[in-house]
């Protein structure tokens, strides 16, 4: 499960939201991975405030947690007249779609959460923009908000906000019990300058460079094209190498976790 959210950068970066939401895509078709979109939020200019969206496959989440983090873009902006050059910034964060044995473990008391339903915004038909079909959920002790408005039916938003919330929650628990906070989810950095995993520069040349791992590919279109592949194994070398490892093969290998 991947949810993406905009970070400095304005209209820029929700425009750089929906980029990276198109290059997972995109990853996920190359490789025949079932992908499911729960929920986006439209920006109010252009591109995406935020989006989850889940990718089932083989292995998918064990590749996908080298995405988790802060990437940043430079490039001519396409909505500055002036046709300067722009910096912005989105968060990915990664979790595994939890099995059902792991969705008993979170227990959830429904005191603890406000349901609120609302007019769905995006595309579906004319059934979905005319019903209060969308929901929110907000889990009032942790301050975690979920939405979905991907499907016609409220039950059917309401049963799904409601697995992205006992994923959310299953991660916190894993990082509470962890003896390293990024052996689950890895490091929350704020969206900004100096918090980046990845730099995607396509002005004054095209690079694609990996802070963490050194990686480098100078086609840049083709990595925002869905080839992420050198980055994903650069990145799983690294990790073998950062103090063995623990525990690395297990969750790359099983592919129960998305």
């Amino acid at each position: 499960m991947i949810t993406l959210s905009v970070g400095q950068g304005g209209v820029e970066a929700q425009d750089w939201v929906q980029m990276l939401m198109r290059m997972y895509l995109k990853w996920a078709e190359r490789k025949r991975f079932e992908t499911e979109i729960v929920d986006t939020s439209p920006g109010e200019e252009a591109g995406l405030k935020s989006a989850t969206f889940i990718v089932r496959g083989p292995r998918a989440y064990g590749l996908l947690r080298s995405e988790h983090g802060v990437h940043r873009l430079v490039r001519i902006s396409p909505f500055d007249q002036n046709h300067r050059r722009h910096t912005s910034f989105a968060l990915v964060e990664v979790m595994p779609e939890l099995e059902t044995s792991d969705e008993h473990a979170v227990v959830i008391n429904p005191q603890d959460i406000r349901i609120d339903t609302y007019r769905s915004t995006g595309a579906g038909g004319q059934h979905v923009n005319k019903t209060d079909s969308a929901v929110r959920i907000t889990h009032l002790p942790s301050g975690i908000v979920v939405t979905c408005q991907n499907e016609r039916s409220q039950m059917k938003n309401r049963e799904m906000a409601m697995k992205v919330l006992k994923a959310r929650l299953f991660q916190r628990q894993q990082q509470e019990a962890a003896e390293h906070l990024d052996e689950i989810r890895g490091q929350v950095m704020p969206a900004e300058f100096g918090s980046q995993i990845r730099n995607y520069v396509l002005q004054p040349y095209t690079l694609v460079k990996d802070v963490r791992t050194g990686q480098e590919v100078g086609n840049a279109l083709s990595v925002l094209d869905g080839d992420i592949d050198p980055f994903i194994e650069a990145w799983l070398r690294w990790r073998l190498g950062q103090n063995g490892a623990p525990g690395l093969e297990a969750q790359g290998t099983d592919s129960r976790r998305r």
